[in-house]
């Protein structure tokens, strides 16, 4: 489920042609955790853990 969200993002990055700054990672980071939230249903009390996990998606 990960893989398919960051290629979500990477597929939005490709087709407006942005690169990522790195301004800009904080704001992607949240994107991809709100992606796993919202699989999710937005069950709470999974935050961080949702933070945590893009946060380490986005790094690889």
């Amino acid at each position: 489920m990960g893989i398919k969200v960051k290629n979500e993002v990477n597929a939005v990055l490709e087709a407006s042609g942005d690169t990522i700054c790195l301004p800009d990672r904080d704001a992607r980071i949240a994107e991809l955790a709100y992606y796993k939230a919202e699989r999710r249903g937005f069950e709470p009390g999974h935050e961080l853990e949702d933070w945590f996990e893009a946060e380490q998606e986005f790094l690889l």
